[in-house]
């Protein structure tokens, strides 16, 4: 069985548990090793105990550095009761850092894979500090046995242009995980809210303010035609007055965390629109992610919204689906949504809903080739492969 040391920038991230549950699905045994946002040690994350590397803070670019550093001296003693890895997964820069340290605890050339889901801004400054972050990644990357990604456009508008990673690169996009296998056949029938007030979902990261703002202005304007549920784990460093900003909105509401993948279904199908758009980092990675919400809220029958623009954007206008915004306003909202009626929005639905399923979904079958594909970077045998060759 293939080990992996998978070590992360925050265990308490919903994407690693899903990240986690795949690896395991796939057939790997995996050590999670990790840092965290939360006040005290993460002591379960699906039935595994994660080895915490501390408390890191979101936005705090120097304190994350600080704590880097101080856990690349500590990560051998983190380390001394783990039995050596087959491959080692660091996910995002600061984890990449640690990897070589941790890979020479063992005392042997254990792979290491490089997992960048998100394209930070800083590395994309043109300032010194902008080209000494790119310089370290290409330093830290060189030779790694795989990158692997989210999205096309990170790979077109970053790791190509700018050289960063010699790797081959594997696409694992933010798709959902299906327990089951996914079947070709009738689209299931989605249940959800067929008549106004229209709804709209933020869920996820709340990171956002503009899309904040606007939600609010638009749905001020509507009058109450339109509502905005937000649902996740808001950035409170990015705007530390969320709570009472929404409690002042007559048609925003915020109902909390929600559990993935077990709320899934039920919160997606409480909306009738996802909202998929993103200028956290405007011109830069928010316009080339293909985010979670995306693939989570299609997959459950909500009827994505995105800037045309986007890689989000493009993506929708190949599938035929969603309502494509031309710019970031009220009144570009107002004239894609505001006349809304139950048969348009039936149509809209509909076509999301004929999708075929993996567009939006991985299941057990991905996983194991997802797995596979990291066991053939190492020297490890299956068993019944290993008995074939004999």
């Amino acid at each position: 069985m293939l080990h992996v040391l998978y070590l992360v920038h925050d265990v308490s991230d919903p994407a690693v548990r899903r990240r986690l549950t795949m690896l395991r699905t796939g057939g790997a045994r995996v050590t999670l090793v990790g840092f965290r946002r939360t006040a005290t040690p993460i002591a379960d994350i699906e039935g595994l105990r994660p080895v915490d590397l501390g408390v890191t803070r979101d936005g705090r670019f120097a304190q994350r550095l600080a704590a880097v550093a101080k856990a690349a001296i500590s990560i051998g003693s983190k380390l001394k009761d783990t039995p050596r890895p087959d491959l080692i997964i660091a996910r995002n820069l600061e984890m990449l850092a640690l990897a070589r340290r941790a890979r020479s605890v063992f005392g042997a050339m254990v792979p290491i894979v490089y997992e960048c889901l998100d394209i930070h801004r800083l590395v994309l400054r043109d300032d010194v500090l902008g080209k000494a972050l790119r310089a370290t990644e290409r330093h830290l990357a060189r030779d790694v046995k795989l990158l692997v990604t989210s999205s096309p456009a990170f790979i077109a508008n970053y790791f190509k242009p700018f050289r960063q990673v010699a790797a081959p690169v594997e696409l694992v996009e933010n798709k959902y995980f299906e327990a089951a296998a996914i079947l070709p056949g009738e689209p299931e029938a989605m249940e959800g809210p067929a008549t106004p007030p229209w709804r709209i979902g933020w869920f996820g990261a709340l990171r956002c303010r503009r899309s904040l703002e606007l939600l609010a202005d638009f749905t001020r304007r509507m009058d109450g035609r339109f509502e905005a549920v937000l649902r996740g784990r808001p950035a409170l460093s990015e705007f530390p007055d969320f709570h009472a900003f929404v409690d002042a909105e007559p048609y925003l509401s915020f109902r909390g965390p929600y559990r993935n993948p077990e709320d899934m279904a039920a919160i997606y199908q409480d909306v009738h629109f996802s909202w998929a758009i993103d200028f956290f980092e405007e011109g830069q990675n928010s316009e080339w992610l293909l985010p979670n919400r995306l693939y989570e809220g299609c997959r459950f029958g909500a009827v994505p919204i995105s800037m045309g623009h986007t890689e989000t954007g493009r993506f929708l206008n190949e599938q035929d689906i969603g309502v494509l915004l031309p710019e970031a306003s009220s009144d570009a909202l107002e004239t894609a949504l505001g006349k809304m009626e139950e048969h348009r929005f039936g149509r809209l639905k509909a076509r999301v809903l004929a999708c075929n399923p993996r567009t939006w979904s991985y299941d057990r079958s991905d996983c194991r080739a997802l797995v596979e594909k990291l066991r053939r970077l190492t020297t490890v045998r299956e068993p019944l492969a290993a008995e074939a060759l004999a």
